[in-house]
């Protein structure tokens, strides 16, 4: 990489930096605004835009070398309330990836065969080849959130009466820490997103759906309802967040209110978290070597 790409990557961690929880022992919701944008106002807009473009390529590269030297795997975990801008997010800081270095996933309402299961299932069939990076919108941690806030949910999943007991949840978060670690060991790399918008900007987004008919579809009925239960989400947000985060799983906690700052904090992110890997292009061994250059002879001395 050129200085240029060096110095944006450089860049990149210190953007990414104020917003990385690995411990979440004095984690608190409230010490994130949804509005934050590091001091930036909307005439930085254009400025973030062309970085984001820089970023994406910056990232191609580097998801090009991981491809290539098959060694590693990341997984992008993306958690939001609705209309927080997960899929723009997703869409935006991707946009530069090769299709066949990359898998995304959405987890919605387990279906039955899911609920026959234990509820990691349906996440590890998913996990990221090595190479490869696996996008997750929503995931595991559904068991966390969704399902801590309507336990009707969990009486669903058929577990043993005698397993549901008040430490579900302490238990859930040990299995989670203890399944990120495993995946750690195996050079899984895992980077978790919270994409924090405000109550008061979800019903901007969602009046917007409502009056505009081609966003007409991306609005449910549900979405309005869940509105009801905001305070316990963010109890539950917080929560999960201070019992799992750690430093081979962090957690960004990404002020969602500015849809371009938003992204351009999750490409910083992404790319911090690449970069670490110190990735490189395969060398080619000296009998390899030979073998490439007798296949070029031959292509030059042919038709």
């Amino acid at each position: 990489m050129n200085s240029e790409k060096n110095a944006l990557i450089k860049r990149a961690r210190r953007f990414a930096k104020p917003f990385r929880v690995t411990d979440g022992g004095a984690f608190r919701l409230k010490d994130i605004d949804p509005g934050d944008t590091l001091g930036l106002g909307d005439e930085a807009k254009p400025q973030a835009q062309e970085a984001l473009a820089l970023g994406v390529d910056v990232l191609a590269e580097l998801q090009d070398k991981l491809y290539a030297q098959d060694r590693w795997s990341v997984l992008l975990i993306f958690q939001a309330m609705d209309a927080a801008g997960k899929d723009g997010a997703i869409k935006h800081v991707m946009s530069g990836v090769n299709p066949q270095g990359c898998q995304v996933f959405s987890f919605k309402a387990p279906s039955s065969e899911d609920l026959d299961h234990d509820y990691l299932w349906r996440c590890m069939k998913c996990l990221p080849e090595r190479g490869r990076i696996g996008i997750f919108n929503r995931s595991y941690y559904e068991e966390t959130l969704v399902v801590r806030v309507h336990p009707e949910f969990l009486t669903k999943q058929k577990l043993p009466p005698q397993l549901v007991t008040k430490d579900v949840w302490k238990e859930r978060f040990e299995d989670i820490r203890a399944f990120e670690q495993y995946l750690a060991h195996n050079g899984v790399v895992v980077v978790k997103f919270f994409l924090h918008v405000s109550k008061k900007e979800q019903k901007k987004r969602f009046l917007e759906r409502l009056e505009n008919p081609e966003k007409n579809w991306k609005f449910s009925a549900n979405d309005a309802k869940e509105r009801e239960f905001w305070n316990d989400y963010m109890d539950a947000y917080e929560e999960t967040i201070k019992n799992t985060a750690t430093r081979h799983a962090p957690w960004y906690v990404v002020p969602a209110d500015n849809k371009w700052f938003t992204r351009v904090v999750v490409a910083a992110a992404v790319i911090s978290a690449l970069d670490s890997l110190e990735l490189a292009y395969p060398e080619v061994g000296k009998e390899q070597q030979a073998e490439l250059a007798a296949a070029k002879q031959a292509l030059l001395g042919g038709k």
